[in-house]
C-alpha cells in the first residue's frame, strides 16, 4: 500500500458519512471499504460541505497525568485513551446542509476521513473499491451529536459540527490507485 508519500498540505481532504445499514463486526479497513463501495453517493453517502477545518484523527495516547504531592511535575501512568474531540468546522450554507441535520437522530453513522493529493468527487469516491489516485484512509463508526452555526458579522457564517466515535479509528488505509 502507497500511502501520501511527500509533505504538504492536507488540501484534498474529505469527510464521507454513510448513512445506510452497518453490517455487524464491521472492524477492518477493507469491510469499511466495502461498505463505501457499496453506497450511492448523495443517498446513503453524503459528504460534509464546505469543509474550513477538520479535527486530529487517529488513536490518542493512553497516557494519563497523575499529580504528585511534593513534585514540580505530574507523572504520567498508561491508561485507558480518551476519544479525541471531533469537532468540524465549515462554512454554513443553509441549504448545503439542510441533510446533514437530519443526521442528528442517535443512529450510528459510517464516517471516512480520506486525504488525496488531487481532487477526488463524492461519486468517485462512492461505489468502487479503489480510485484512480493513491489516497489514504481513516474509518470508524460514530453518530452526529449536534450542529451549532456560528453566525458572524464580519466573516463567513460557520457551523461547528460534533462527532462522537462508538469504535476505534481503523486506519491509516491507503487505497492505492487502480
Amino acid at each position: 500500500m502507497a500511502h501520501i508519500s511527500s509533505l504538504g498540505a492536507g488540501i484534498f481532504t474529505y469527510l464521507d458519512i454513510f448513512t445506510g445499514s452497518i453490517p455487524a463486526g464491521t472492524d477492518t479497513a477493507a469491510e469499511y471499504a466495502a461498505i463505501f463501495a457499496s453506497g450511492t453517493a448523495g443517498t446513503d453517502v453524503k459528504r460534509m460541505p464546505s469543509v474550513r477545518e477538520f479535527p486530529s484523527i487517529g488513536t490518542p495516547a493512553n497516557i494519563v497525568n497523575v499529580p504528585v504531592y511534593g513534585q514540580k511535575t505530574s507523572s504520567q501512568v498508561q491508561g485507558q485513551a480518551d476519544a479525541p474531540s471531533l469537532e468540524i468546522t465549515v462554512n454554513y450554507v443553509a441549504e448545503d446542509m439542510t441533510a446533514f441535520h437530519a443526521l442528528i437522530d442517535g443512529d450510528p453513522k459510517v464516517f471516512r476521513f480520506m486525504m488525496c493529493a488531487t481532487p477526488v468527487t463524492e461519486a468517485e469516491a462512492t461505489g468502487q473499491a479503489t480510485l484512480a489516485i493513491d489516497n489514504t484512509e481513516f474509518y470508524f463508526t460514530g453518530k452526529v451529536e449536534a450542529i451549532l452555526v456560528n453566525p458572524a458579522l464580519t466573516d463567513a457564517t460557520t457551523a461547528t459540527i460534533t462527532l462522537s466515535a462508538q469504535t476505534d479509528f481503523v486506519g491509516p488505509a491507503t487505497l492505492a490507485a487502480a
